[in-house]
């Protein structure tokens, strides 16, 4: 009898262990995620405004472009699988993937990449980066999988250019409602907009790659520090990619639940000088605002010493960088001598406005304590990110600003006539085309080591520091980029463990 009853016990064990073996077979990762973001993007067209955080919504997650970035910096398929560039450098054949369509079934072939290329281009442009289609002589469609490009000049940028979210690929038939309704042919579709709180993506059945590991994605926006460290306390933020709250880093770093990294950035951080504007028009103006900043200072005090100064407008990690930081270095009374030498012995005011990011109003309030030991009195003017575009960047009314410029190798900015600094040099403009013609990777660098020298000498902006990439999120989200070589939150190949 005790026999009897251990071989139905036994048999009940095994029962129950044949029954809960698949029940831990079927348990799932979530296929949700929440990622947190500072600033919420004025819209969700990346091919018509110049705020980085358009892109890190947007690209490769909801539009795409013919090349993309990868995680590495390197220019890798998109739509176009496929190109070849002549050995003169002027003609681009790029080959699209046959089965790419937009989210509303409109069919992405190279009638859309003209249109996308044209509009871009055109004389009613409102693309932030307009100037890198220009060098555009004409756009050939051979047959609905081919788009010839030819240049009029050689550009050696253009492929990576081509590969960021401005020149992301638009239909004809969505292009004007895209600020407000999305319409791609990314890996994820816009579900919906909650102003001032959220973008919902979900992912797209129909995508014609590889599908994403996650079904939804919500962007959170969160400004208030102290509420950015709640979320992700209180388990409502699952990743915080450019977390702003850098003294706030060590208690998550101290607890497992959750994981920090700290990478690099193109985020080159200035004090913004409008050179057309007087007294900050003379050279020796300029050059006593960049004695007056304790850069060593600014990296502990504003990101408690996670960032890396900067003497010119030039990622450290990037082949070129030519190292300028003990170009000005810290001297308030240098600073007074050069005022007084260019006819300000008393100092001079100056409006320092101040958009929302917090490095920007951090920097702000001690950089204003600095320039003021120097007899530079800026009063400061916090301003909503709308209202910053809109006065500063493109109406360039302004004394001061501080502001992260994040687009990937974009020193070509100083050799716009209307950019927003005010800034005008045939020197640097001659090394700017001499640049645009070069396509030697040596030479390129070498170019690049020029201009930074002539930047700083110019002291067209203060130089302040790289903003850092610091991440926190939960320690089982796996697949956020640890740097960011372009502006984006790519969210394609994000998974829970």
């Amino acid at each position: 009898m005790p026999n009897s009853r251990l071989r139905l016990a036994f048999a009940a064990l095994s029962l129950g262990a044949a029954v809960l073996a698949p029940a831990a077979g079927w348990a799932q990762a979530r296929t949700d995620m929440v990622v947190g973001m500072q600033l919420e993007p004025p819209h969700l067209d990346p091919t018509a405004g110049a705020a980085a955080a358009i892109k890190e919504v947007t690209y490769v997650n909801l539009f795409e472009p013919l090349a993309r970035i990868d995680a590495d910096g390197n220019v890798v398929p998109a739509l176009a699988e496929r190109w070849t560039v002549s050995e003169d450098g002027l003609t681009y054949s790029f080959h699209l993937r046959p089965g790419a369509r937009f989210h509303d079934g409109a069919p992405c072939d190279s009638a859309a990449v003209r249109f996308s290329l044209d509009r871009a281009r055109g004389a009613d442009s409102v693309n932030a980066q307009k100037s890198w289609f220009a060098p555009i002589a004409s756009i050939e469609t051979p047959d609905a999988r081919t788009v010839v490009v030819t240049l009029s000049r050689p550009d050696g940028l253009f492929l990576f250019h081509m590969a960021s979210g401005d020149a992301a690929i638009v239909s004809p038939q969505s292009a004007a409602t895209n600020k407000q309704k999305p319409v791609g042919t990314g890996p994820f579709k816009f579900d919906r907009w909650v102003a001032g709180d959220r973008v919902v993506l979900v992912r797209n059945p129909d995508y014609d790659g590889p599908k994403p590991a996650l079904e939804r994605v919500s962007f959170r926006f969160i400004a208030d520090p102290a509420a950015q460290v709640a979320a992700l306390k209180a388990g409502d933020i699952d990743s915080f990619p450019q977390f702003g709250t850098y003294e706030a880093l060590p208690q998550f770093r101290n607890d497992p639940k959750y994981s920090v990294t700290v990478g690099t950035t193109e985020g080159e951080t200035l004090l913004a000088i409008n050179n057309a504007r007087k007294p900050f028009d003379d050279v020796r103006v300029r050059r006593a605002i960049s004695h007056a900043i304790d850069r060593k200072t600014l990296i502990e005090g504003v990101l408690f010493g996670t960032g890396t100064a900067i003497g010119s407008h030039f990622p450290p990690h990037r082949a070129g960088h030519v190292d300028l930081t003990s170009l000005y270095p810290y001297d308030p009374k240098k600073a007074k001598a050069l005022l007084a030498e260019a006819g300000y012995p008393n100092g001079i005011d100056a409006t320092l406005r101040l958009p929302p990011p917090v490095y920007a109003r951090r920097s702000g309030e001690l950089i204003a304590a600095m320039l003021a030991e120097a007899g530079i009195r800026a009063k400061i003017e916090p301003m909503e990110w709308a209202a910053w575009l809109e006065k500063v960047f493109k109406g360039k009314d302004y004394d001061l600003t501080v502001v992260a410029h994040t687009e990937p190798l974009d020193i070509d900015i100083y050799a716009r006539p209307d950019y927003y600094f005010g800034y005008r040099s045939e020197r640097f403009n001659a090394l700017q085309a001499e640049l645009d013609r070069t396509q030697d990777a040596a030479k390129r660098a070498a170019l690049y080591g020029q201009q930074q020298t002539v930047l700083a000498e110019d002291a067209v902006n203060a130089f302040l520091f790289m903003l850092p990439l610091a991440t926190v999120q939960n320690a089982n989200v796996q697949g956020m980029w640890v740097n960011r070589p372009i502006q984006v939150n790519d969210m394609t190949q994000v998974r829970w463990k």
